[in-house]
C-alpha cells in the first residue's frame, strides 16, 4: 500500500491528461501468467527499457509510412489463430463476432483517451468490424495496418496543432474545466471538437508548467520539445509495433491474460523471466534525441568498467575492435539496444557524450567485453525488523518477492545453478535463521506472479509434503501439483503480505500457505487471477510451416485454469486474508473483476490434503490486538489520512482551467502535504519528507517524467526505499504477536505450529533438484 507515490501522480492531474502523448500503443500490463509448462508472463521490469535480446544489425531512425505487414508477420498472425481457436482453455472461432471483439479491443488500445479518432474516422473504420477475422486468415493485414496508419497520421497532427496553439499562449480568467479521463467519453464528432479537445490539452500542459513558476518563453521552450520529442517517436513506430498492436488485441479478446509476444516482446519477456542478459549492464531511458544510461547495473562490464555512469549519452556504436561506429542519435531505444546487446565474450565500442558535458562536449569511446549480467533488482532480498513487545525485542524476518521468476532455458540445459525464486529464497531463509529470527514474512505485495513452478517449490520451503495447486484443463481434467522433496527449510511462525497487485502464482502460495493453516495471510485481497498460461514459440512452428527461418515471436495462451486446494478458485474473488489492512479503493478498477471476458468462479472436490496447523484459535486475539494497536497509532492515522486524500485526489476527473481557481487548489492541496510532512517528522524524525518523493514532484512541476533530471529521479528512488512502510511495520508486529502467544502457552504452540512443532529438517541436498521443467503443452 504505497500511497505517496499514487498522491504525488493524482496531484499532476494532467499527467493522466497527457497519456496519450505517450509514445507507442502496447499491449496493457497485467499480472503474470502461471504457466504448468517452459514460461510465463512478464515479470515486473527494471525502470524504463534494458537490453534487449536480439543480434545486432543497424535500424532507420523513422519508418516510412503506410506502414506494410511483412510476410512473417501475417503468418505469425494466422499461425496464432490456428492455436488460439483450437488450444485456448476456452477456444472460440475466430468469425465475424470475434472480429468485432477485435476492433473494439484494437480502437480502444491505439486511442482509450478519445484523443485521436473522431466519430468520422470510425464510420470509415466500421466495414473492418466483419473483416478482421478474415484479414487473419488471408494473412492480409492491409485492413489492421491501415488503422495504425490513420492512428501514426493523427498523432502527428494532434501534436503539430498542439504547437500550434504555442505561439499565442492562453487566457487562463475564464471557467472552463479540463477532462483529463477520457477512457469513458465518446469520441469527438468531428475535428472542431477534437481541436477543442486538444486545445484544452495543451491548455493545462501550460497551465501547470505556469503554477510551477515558469515563465511563457520557458513555458514554450518546453512544450514545443515535448511535442516534437513525441512527433519522433511516434513516426518510428514500425510494422512490428502495428503487428503487436493488433495480434494483443485479438489475443485479449479471448480472455484477459493471453497476449501475443512480437519478437521484440518475446526477447523482454525471456530476460524478464531469467532475471539475467547477456550485455554491458546498463539500464537506458530514452531522453530527447539519445539513449541515456539510467543506472548501471552491480557487477556487469559498463559499472566495472569505471567509464561509465548514469546520465551519459550513447551517441554511436561499434562492434568488436575495429567494426564500424553507427550514429544512433534519434534513434529509438529498442534499436540502440539491439546494437548493445550481443553474445557473451563479444566486444562492443560505445561512443558517448558524458552527462557533465554539454552538446557540444567531447566524446569518449569505451569499449567493453559482452558478458552474463544478472538483474538482482528483481530478485528475492530479505531484511530484519526488531519488534519491541515491552522489555522484549523480537526479530522479524522479511523476504521480499518481486516475482517467481526462473531461467527455464537453463534448468532444461541441466544447469545446477539456474535462477530459480524458491533457490534463492531458500538461501535468504538460511540466513535470516543465522540472525536468530523468531518469525518470518513472506511480502509478496505487488508481485504479479510468475512461474506455476517456482509457486509450487517455494510452498514446499513452508511445509514438508502435499499437493499445493490443482490444475483443471480445458477437457476438465483435474491435476493436483504439489510438493515432493521432504522437509521444511522453515518451521516456525510465518506470515504472507498481499495487497490487490498480488496475483497469479502470488495467489497460489497464499492460497495453499491459508489452506494448510501455515501462516497468517496479512493485508488486502488479491487480484483474482485464477488461470494458467503456457508459451508457444511460434518461430518453431512457423518454420516447420513455412520452410523459413523467420521471426514470429511467441504467444502465451490460457490453456487452464489453477484452483486453490480446498477446492475454490481464486478467480475473480482473489485471496481474502486473514488480517484485513484497509483498501486502496481501486477495486473497480484494477483487478480479475474489472475484464469484462474474465473466466466465471469454480468450485471442484477439494484435494487429498491435510492441514498441518490450525491459525484459526489464534487470528481473533492477534486482530484485537492489531485493532488496539493501530487504534493509537499516530503512524497509522497518518497512513489512513494520506489514503482519503489519495481516494480523493483518484476520483476527480475534471479540473478547472481558471489560473486563481487552480493556484487556490494547489495552495489547499500544499496545506495538506505540510501537515502530512509535520506530522511524519514528529513520528519518524528527520525532516519529514515523505521518502518517496521530493517536495517538487509533490507540488507538480508540471514536467513529464522523462524532462527530469536522471540525478533527481535516482535521488527520489533512493529516498523511496528509506520511506516508512507502515502496513509492513504492523505486519511483524502481528507476526510477533503470534511468536508470543506461542511462547506463552504451549497447547497453543502445539496447535499453531506445523505439525505440532514437531522438527521436520529439510534434506542437506539443494532445495530445488535441478530437474528439466515439464514439456510444452500447447
Amino acid at each position: 500500500m504505497t500511497l505517496r507515490p499514487a498522491i504525488a501522480l493524482l496531484l499532476a492531474l494532467s499527467a493522466a491528461g497527457a497519456n496519450a502523448q505517450n509514445a507507442a500503443p502496447a499491449p496493457m500490463q497485467k499480472p503474470g501468467a502461471t504457466e504448468p509448462a517452459t514460461k510465463t508472463a512478464p515479470a515486473p521490469q527494471p525502470k524504463d527499457a534494458s537490453e534487449a535480446a536480439t543480434s545486432p544489425e543497424p535500424q532507420r531512425k523513422e519508418s516510412s509510412l503506410p506502414l506494410k505487414p511483412t510476410a512473417a508477420e501475417a503468418q505469425a498472425s494466422q499461425l496464432s489463430a490456428r492455436f488460439l481457436t483450437r488450444f485456448h482453455y476456452q477456444a472460440q472461432p475466430l468469425d465475424d463476432a470475434m472480429s468485432a471483439k477485435i476492433y473494439k479491443a484494437y480502437i480502444e488500445s491505439l486511442d482509450s483517451e478519445k484523443v485521436f479518432f473522431t466519430q468520422e474516422d470510425l464510420a470509415k473504420f466500421e466495414p473492418l468490424k466483419t473483416q478482421f477475422d478474415d484479414a487473419i486468415w488471408n494473412q492480409d493485414l492491409t485492413g489492421p495496418f491501415s488503422v495504425f496508419n490513420l492512428y501514426i497520421t493523427r498523432a502527428v497532427d494532434r501534436m503539430n496543432y498542439a504547437r500550434g496553439l504555442l505561439k499565442q499562449g492562453f487566457d487562463f480568467s475564464g471557467n472552463e474545466s479540463f477532462n483529463f479521463d477520457r477512457k469513458k467519453a465518446a469520441a469527438p464528432k468531428n475535428q472542431a471538437e477534437l481541436d477543442d479537445v486538444w486545445r484544452k490539452r495543451t491548455m493545462n500542459d501550460w497551465l501547470r508548467l505556469k503554477l510551477a513558476g515558469k515563465n511563457d518563453d520557458e513555458i514554450r521552450k518546453t512544450l514545443d520539445k515535448r511535442y516534437a520529442t513525441y512527433i519522433t517517436r511516434v513516426r518510428q513506430l514500425d510494422d512490428e509495433d502495428a503487428t503487436q498492436a493488433f495480434m494483443t488485441a485479438y489475443a485479449n479478446s479471448t480472455d484477459p491474460h493471453t497476449d501475443y509476444l512480437g519478437p521484440r516482446a518475446a526477447d523482454t519477456f525471456d530476460i524478464a523471466m531469467r532475471l539475467s542478459l547477456e550485455g554491458i549492464g546498463a539500464v537506458l531511458q530514452a531522453r530527447d534525441d539519445y539513449t541515456t544510461i539510467r543506472e548501471l547495473v552491480p557487477g556487469g562490464p559498463a559499472i566495472k568498467s569505471g567509464k561509465m555512469k548514469p546520465g551519459d549519452r550513447i551517441v554511436a556504436i561499434g562492434q568488436g575492435e575495429t567494426g564500424p561506429m553507427v550514429d544512433v542519435v534519434g534513434w529509438r531505444q529498442d534499436d540502440v539496444v539491439k546494437l548493445i546487446r550481443g553474445k557473451k565474450d563479444t566486444t562492443v565500442r560505445i561512443e558517448i557524450l558524458p552527462a557533465d558535458a554539454g552538446v557540444d562536449g567531447k566524446h569518449e569511446i569505451v569499449t567493453l567485453v559482452r558478458k552474463k549480467v544478472t538483474m538482482e533488482e528483481q530478485a528475492a532480498k530479505s531484511k530484519v525488523i526488531d519488534v519491541k513487545d515491552g522489555d522484549v525485542t523480537r526479530k522479524i524476518g522479511v523476504i521480499e518477492l518481486p516475482t517467481f521468476y526462473q531461467d527455464f532455458g537453463a534448468r532444461r540445459n541441466g544447469d545446477a545453478n539456474f535462477k530459480s525464486a524458491t533457490r534463492d529464497v531458500s538461501k535468504l531463509l538460511t540466513e535470516l535463521k543465522a540472525q536468530k529470527v523468531e518469525g518470518v514474512i513472506m511480502d509478496l505485495r505487488n508481485n504479479g506472479g510468475g512461474s506455476l513452478n517456482e509457486a509450487t517449490e517455494l510452498t514446499g520451503l513452508f511445509i514438508d509434503t502435499g499437493p499445493v495447486v490443482q490444475v483443471r484443463d480445458a477437457r476438465g481434467q483435474i491435476d493436483a501439483q504439489g510438493d515432493d522433496a521432504p522437509g521444511m527449510a522453515w518451521d516456525g511462525p510465518m506470515a504472507v503480505m498481499v495487497n490487490r497487485g498480488s496475483a497469479s502464482a502470488s495467489e497460489i502460495f497464499a492460497a495453499a500457505i491459508q489452506d494448510y493453516g501455515r501462516g497468517l495471510i496479512i493485508g488486502e485481497p488479491t487480484f483474482g487471477k485464477g488461470t494458467v498460461q503456457n508459451l508457444v514459440d511460434l518461430d518453431r512452428f512457423g518454420k516447420a510451416t513455412t520452410g523459413e527461418d523467420a521471426k514470429y515471436g511467441e504467444l502465451k495462451m490460457t490453456i487452464a485454469e489453477f484452483i486453490r486446494i480446498n477446492g475454490d478458485s481464486t478467480q475473480l474473488r482473489g485471496v481474502t486474508p486473514d488480517i484485513q489492512f484497509p483498501q486502496n479503493g481501486d477495486a473497480k478498477e484494477f483487478g480479475e473483476s474489472t475484464y469484462d471476458n474474465a473466466l466465471p468462479w469454480r468450485h471442484i472436490d477439494p484435494a487429498d490434503y491435510k492441514p498441518v496447523a490450525d491459525l484459526k484459535p489464534i487470528i481473533g486475539p492477534l486482530n484485537q490486538k492489531h485493532q488496539a494497536r493501530v487504534a493509537t497509532s499516530p503512524a497509522w492515522k497518518l497512513m489512513l489520512d494520506e489514503l482519503k486524500q489519495y481516494q480523493t485526489l483518484r476520483d476527480k476527473t475534471d479540473i478547472s482551467l481558471n489560473f486563481a481557481a487552480r493556484q487556490a487548489e494547489r495552495k489547499q492541496y500544499e496545506a495538506i502535504q505540510t501537515d502530512f510532512r509535520n506530522r511524519r517528522k514528529a513520528i519518524f524524525g528527520g525532516d519529514g519528507s515523505p521518502g518517496d518523493t521530493d517536495d517538487a514532484a509533490t507540488s507538480d512541476d508540471g514536467l513529464n517524467a522523462n524532462e527530469r533530471s536522471i540525478k533527481s529521479e535516482i535521488k527520489q528512488e533512493a529516498d523511496a526505499k528509506k520511506a516508512k512502510d507502515t502496513p509492513l511495520d504492523e505486519a511483524a508486529h502481528i507476526v510477533g504477536d503470534e511468536v508470543a502467544l506461542i511462547k506463552a502457552d504451549p497447547k497453543v504452540a502445539s496447535v499453531v505450529l506445523p505439525y505440532g512443532g514437531r522438527k521436520i529438517d529439510a534434506p542437506q541436498t539443494a532445495q530445488v533438484p535441478a530437474k528439466p521443467a515439464p514439456a510444452s503443452n500447447p
